[in-house]
């Protein structure tokens, strides 16, 4: 009875190891055609801008008769257009928006970061009754239509909590800049469902072993958030605080309802809105004001950009 010997492979032969996703993805995205579509869409994502940016150069005559691309045939600039909607009296004066816009945008950002880092450890990593269905409670709002909780968080704040007669939250201010506290805690209420979840899905892949060990060197769970998850998810953090950030930025709706009948913390949107003139008539300015609102969100997002690149590819792929 004879048995049959294994063959070994020869020196001559190749040993074929499985590609990887993360490899497989890299590969394929470094192909020429993958290039020559990236820049297409650049191209034709800049486009629009690059218009934008000439339009808000242009005379007020040139602009209302004449597209964009004909500025290369007759060029003329002018200057007009950005000291009307920055300090042109009644119909600009958006420094001062600008402003505001500010003192929205960076509280409203840094507290859902805040809040959201710190419910996605105790979700990921703290033991406790019921931690499942609050993850899944958390992960249901997010279906839940911005518009549906205006009408109930605007009363809330002008009327308060009362429980059987007993008031158990007043009612807020609704004068003077304590206005700012209201859009900060309503972009807050909007964005938490969606943060925790996001930074959820990273900080709970984090090994088990990096954690247990930690545990074993007697380190608690302020000192294991502060030293070990928060630099390991802080890609994580920058691309929701840059989704967060050019959310704010450019929100309307919230902003109009909850701080647009005061001029004193109005953002830039709600003036953006105005500079048309009441019968429409003065666009011109929206080409220069658009362009001085998307000057921040550029500057935050190309300054933040190796860390959103690397927030949206750590966890997807393994390999």
């Amino acid at each position: 009875m004879t048995t049959a010997t294994p063959t070994v492979p020869t020196g001559t032969q190749k040993i074929t190891k499985r590609e990887g996703p993360a490899r497989r993805v890299r590969r394929r995205l470094n192909t020429r055609t993958a290039t020559a579509v990236s820049i297409v869409i650049a191209i034709v994502w800049t486009i629009p801008t690059f218009g934008l940016f000439i339009s808000s150069f242009r005379p007020e005559d040139q602009i209302k008769s004449t597209g964009w691309w004909t500025f290369f045939r007759d060029p003329q600039f002018t200057l007009q257009n950005y000291e009307d909607v920055l300090f042109g009296g009644s119909s600009g004066q958006l420094a001062s928006y600008f402003i505001n816009s500010l003192a929205i945008t960076i509280p409203s950002v840094l507290f859902p970061l805040a809040f959201a880092s710190l419910a996605a450890y105790a979700l990921a990593w703290i033991n406790f009754r019921g931690r499942d269905w609050i993850y899944i409670g958390i992960f249901a709002l997010q279906i839940v239509p911005l518009q549906m909780a205006l009408v109930p968080l605007l009363r809330f704040f002008s009327t308060g909590v009362s429980l059987g007669g007993v008031t158990v939250l007043p009612a807020w201010d609704l004068d003077g800049s304590q206005r700012f506290a209201q859009v900060w805690f309503a972009h807050t209420c909007f964005a938490l469902p969606l943060a925790v979840f996001l930074l959820h899905n990273f900080i709970s892949q984090l090994p088990k072993d990096l954690m247990e060990a930690a545990r074993v060197d007697g380190a608690t769970h302020p000192k294991i958030f502060r030293t070990i998850v928060l630099p390991l998810v802080t890609p994580a953090l920058a691309a929701f605080g840059i989704f967060q950030f050019l959310w704010v930025w450019n929100d309307l709706l919230v902003a109009l309802i909850f701080a647009g009948g005061n001029d004193e913390v109005a953002p830039l949107t709600v003036r953006l809105a105005e500079l048309a003139g009441t019968r429409g008539n003065e666009w011109q300015r929206l080409t220069a004001g658009a362009f001085v609102s998307i000057v921040v969100p550029l500057i935050v997002f190309l300054s933040l950009q190796r860390y959103f690149v690397r927030g949206l590819l750590a966890g997807s792929v393994k390999g």
